[in-house]
């Protein structure tokens, strides 16, 4: 079973798959699938072979498309890494991938040269420009057959010790995904996706790209988000997807009416919670009701609000196709109607576990095979499906996700630093906000500006707190644990 090989089942050679804002066609699916063909080719002939693991650090382009499909064909296990890790933070997934190579930029070679001693390190640009020069005799690239549950990619995700796991999705993972996907949002070849988001990401990654990519549609393709830029575009398209954040900024937009939506079949939210608020503004502003998801890392998609039917604010809907979704309570039985509990996940689109972490899995799934999600929920009478909190404290803010044990390690470090709690707050804009809570020693003179100063070096900027509270000591139950939903009620 090949992603590749079943996305290729969609493909219709003379339609443009990645388009410029511009409306200039970059590649058509024939230039894709002949370009990752090159490139796979070029890394067997460096040495790679199914199973291995390759590291990518770039900058959104459309170059990491062609190796992310490149990779796919030939089974190399493509792990994605977000822009703005730091030197120790890469040290850190280095060691626990033992990645065979790196493929970065110019700007960041010499940030991994300093600590990877085994792993070939290659400028993506140049990979593509040897690799297009390659002299084959059939100028495609065999399409191997692997088992599904073959790993397709690995994407780290952060854990309760404040250490990253890498999730492994299989092939069968990502097509079951693209699957239900289809099926729920009504997905074809006439579609035209506006592209904003990254493609570190399952949400940029494996739905941005490979739902296009297996229904034959086309995508205007986008660097970066820029609500300006994407009010103005929406008329060329037919689907956008994006993170609460993108639809705060959106509202902002005077050019943002319900004629310059008409092209625009479905807006599409998730990777955050979506404010009932900005629902109901963007509804207003628009005349489109944004269909909220459910998903994460080590699933792909779960649940989605209807295309057809009552999309529900608040609410990230149904099941989708093949996936099944239960609550449990704290006693240990499943959740009645309406009763809040852990939400837990069976399908084919769940991953089979951590990279390095088999000695967990009986902690991270059930004797009857769901997967433990950590996310608190409530399922009402109709199947809908509510989340109400993270039982693993985790904070998503602005589609990225922030691990308060992280952070906490890093503040503690500081000799300023008594002691210290990280929550998340609802934001307007970022859906959460990382807020530190600092119990500062007697002598120090620890203000804001000072602290957010220290974790710039020692933490990715996405992940510094954007408020800053000095308590005099931090509210603890009998057993001596931090009470942070006593902070949150107190800063709210």
């Amino acid at each position: 079973m090949n992603l590749y090989k079943n996305l290729k089942e969609g493909f219709v050679d003379s339609k443009p798959f990645l388009v410029s804002p511009n409306s200039e066609v970059i590649y058509s699916y024939a230039d894709i699938d002949h370009l990752s063909g090159l490139v796979a080719t070029h890394l067997a002939e460096r040495g790679l072979v199914s199973g291995d693991r390759i590291f990518v650090q770039v900058e959104k382009s459309v170059n990491v498309v062609v190796l992310y499909l490149a990779c796919l064909r030939s089974g190399i296990v493509y792990i994605p890494l977000n822009t703005q890790y730091l030197k120790h933070e890469l040290e850190f997934f280095t060691a626990d991938a033992r990645p065979k190579i790196v493929i970065t930029d110019k700007e960041r070679k010499n940030t991994f040269e300093r600590f990877t001693k085994t792993s070939d390190i290659l400028i993506l640009d140049e990979l593509i420009s040897i690799s297009e020069k390659l002299k084959i005799p059939e100028l495609n690239y065999e399409l191997d057959e692997f088992s599904g549950d073959a790993a397709a990619a690995m994407l780290y995700t952060s854990g309760t010790t404040g250490k990253p796991k890498g999730a492994i999705l299989s092939h069968k993972n990502l097509i079951a995904n693209a699957q239900s996907l289809t099926h729920a949002w009504n997905w074809s070849q006439d579609d035209v996706l506006l592209h904003t988001l990254p493609i570190f990401h399952v949400h940029g990654l494996f739905v941005g790209l490979n739902l296009p990519l297996a229904n034959g549609s086309s995508i205007i393709y986008l660097d970066k988000f820029s609500s300006q830029q994407v009010v103005n575009i929406l008329p060329k398209a037919t689907v956008f997807m994006g993170v609460p954040t993108y639809y705060v900024r959106m509202l902002s937009e005077r050019a943002l009416t319900k004629d310059s939506c008409k092209s625009i079949r479905v807006f599409i939210s998730g990777s955050a919670p979506l404010q009932e608020q900005t629902f109901r503004d963007f509804k207003k502003k628009t005349g489109h009701e944004i269909v909220e998801r459910y998903g994460m890392t080590e699933t792909g998609m779960n649940a989605s609000n209807p295309l057809q039917g009552l999309r529900k604010p608040g609410s990230v809907g149904l099941p989708l196709e093949g996936v099944q979704i239960r609550a449990r309570t704290d006693s240990g039985h499943i959740s009645k109607a309406g009763e809040p509990g852990e939400i837990e996940v069976k399908g084919q689109n769940v991953f089979a576990g951590y990279w390095n972490r088999e000695e967990y899995r009986s902690r991270d799934f059930t004797e009857d095979g769901f997967f433990r999600t950590g996310d608190l929920g409530r399922i009402d009478s109709e199947g809908y499906l509510f989340l109400i909190g993270r039982k693993k404290d985790l904070i998503i803010s602005g589609g990225l996700n922030v691990f308060p044990k992280e952070l906490e390690l890093v503040i503690d470090s500081f000799t300023e630093v008594k002691e210290s709690a990280v929550i998340g707050l609802p934001h307007p804009d970022f859906g959460e906000q990382v807020v530190a809570v600092i119990v500062a020693e007697e002598t120090s003179r620890l203000d804001k500006p000072m602290l957010i100063n220290k974790m710039r070096n020692k933490i990715a900027s996405f992940k510094i707190p954007k408020e800053v509270y000095f308590f005099d000591e931090l509210p603890r139950n009998t057993m001596g644990k931090v009470q942070k939903n006593i902070l949150r009620k107190k800063l709210s």
